[in-house]
């Protein structure tokens, strides 16, 4: 890599503020690339250990000698920043990196979604992280490899299940049901509310305990730490770490096209004004820029392969045309990707980027397929409900200790991979520790149940 980068970092800092650009200190570090790849598949620079990362890690070696990616930058959002580069970048790629992870840093600084979950968990996330993998290194210590393997492959089947509607820090259900006091309307009410408390007591109802869970519950992790009947403490500890690392990465997740176009906008126009690059310096990354951001649904295609940088870039670029930039600002700070692509992917910018379905008459003329904008949308969204998962809740647990869960397809029009589901409910069985059932419908659009009994552990 060269060094020279590091030189005009200063200086694009200096024209992001100009701009008014607005992010937290931000900490670059060039890694060779092999480490690249792993911080892209653990997600994080020190995370837990666990076999199903070596798993991700194979297919991304598998993607990139086969040429269909390729790692410049991973950034983490916090306070300060990390932004780890790729070794083999050269001078033009890695000035138009630092462009780029400075639009990143402007964004989760800003963004609500993202300040809220990192207010809630910490700003110091690769130091937490790090936090957890050594917590993890001592359980293992304490109670073998084994033992904690088995409870991570539960949390972490599990780590698309938590509530975006709750806070990191939740309280347990109420154990009784709350009744309201009978209004004291005469005068043997009015003596009986008068006595002292202890022989009012004699004569209250009994409570009634109240059912767990009183309403579906999405939050899977947060269930099972809270009420599996025999989860140790250090289990427990275990699957709100994963609950914790999860709400980290939802934001990354909920506002992938948003932020890697807004990065995308922001590298591009930092550079057309970076006078201070040398020209060849600036053609290479520009010619970077162009690689980056080009479409790949094309044709007949349709618009499920879309590149997230491409679609994000161009709506912004829409938008502070159309708007300005204070208001490309607003929009940043309070969408996210369902709001921003149905908000602003017009009908006239998706048949400009080529998103709808075409087909070829037989005369040579193109004939427009489809171009119902609403169900582009949806579309597009469709992988990111429920944070890319079929929507499962639990919905009661039976006198035997039985964990019911219900999959919610009438919701999210998904159906499960059965032989997946199974392989999910055996892990969660283990640390439940007693039999786990999910209603779900088969493939005739019957009600049917698939469960994981003492057997399977």
């Amino acid at each position: 890599m060269s060094s020279g980068w590091r030189s005009y970092l200063p200086r694009l800092e200096e024209l992001a503020r100009s701009q008014g650009l607005d992010w937290f200190p931000v900490e670059f570090e060039a890694v060779p690339d092999s480490f690249m790849m792993e911080i892209a598949v653990y997600g994080l620079p020190v995370r837990m250990p666990h076999w199903s990362f070596g798993a991700r890690y194979i297919y991304q070696l598998v993607q990139r000698h086969m040429g269909h990616s390729r790692l410049f930058e991973v950034v983490f959002p916090g306070n300060p920043g990390h932004a780890y580069l790729a070794a083999s970048n050269g001078l033009p790629e890695n000035i138009l990196v630092t462009a780029h992870v400075l639009g990143h840093a402007d964004f989760s600084k800003n963004n609500l979604l993202f300040r809220r979950c990192q207010e809630q968990i910490s700003d110091h996330i690769v130091e937490h992280a790090a936090s957890h993998a050594r917590q993890i290194e001592r359980a293992i210590e304490a109670h073998g490899i084994q033992a904690v393997e088995q409870v991570l492959d539960a949390a972490l089947s599990l780590e698309q299940y938590i509530d975006m509607d709750q806070s990191v820090r939740r309280q347990r259900f109420p154990e009784f049901l709350v009744t309201a006091p009978p209004a004291v309307d005469d005068t043997f009410r009015g003596r009986f509310s008068a006595l002292d408390a202890s022989a009012a007591e004699l004569f209250q109802p009994r409570q009634r305990r109240a059912p767990i869970p009183p309403h579906p519950e999405r939050d899977l992790l947060w269930f099972i730490a809270q009420y599996a009947p025999e989860l140790e403490s250090w289990e427990r500890d275990i699957f709100l770490a994963v609950r914790e690392e999860s709400f980290y990465f939802y934001p990354v997740f909920a506002t992938q096209i948003m932020n890697e176009g807004w990065a995308s906008y922001w590298h591009a126009r930092l550079l057309r004004e970076a006078s201070f690059v040398p020209q060849a310096a600036y053609l290479d990354a520009i010619k970077c820029h162009s690689d980056v951001v080009r479409p790949i649904a094309a044709g007949a295609q349709v618009a499920l392969s879309v590149n997230p940088y491409h679609l994000g870039f161009t709506i912004w670029e829409q938008i502070v045309a159309d708007a300005g930039l204070d208001a490309a600002r607003r929009i940043m700070s309070e969408d996210d990707d369902f709001s921003f692509v149905r908000n602003h992917l017009t009908r006239e910018l998706a048949a400009k980027m080529g998103l709808f379905r075409f087909e070829r008459q037989g005369d040579g003329q193109i004939k427009v397929v489809e171009d119902d904008i609403a169900a582009l949308h949806e579309n597009l969204m469709l992988g990111k409900y429920n944070f890319g998962a079929p929507r499962i809740t639990v919905s009661g647990l039976r006198n035997d200790g039985t964990l019911e869960l219900q999959h919610a397809s009438d919701i999210d029009g998904r159906g499960l991979d059965v032989e997946r589901a199974r392989k999910v409910l055996e892990y969660v069985q283990r640390v439940w520790r007693r039999p786990v059932v999910l209603q779900t419908l088969d493939s005739a659009g019957q009600s049917t149940e698939l469960s994981a009994s003492a057997a399977a552990a």
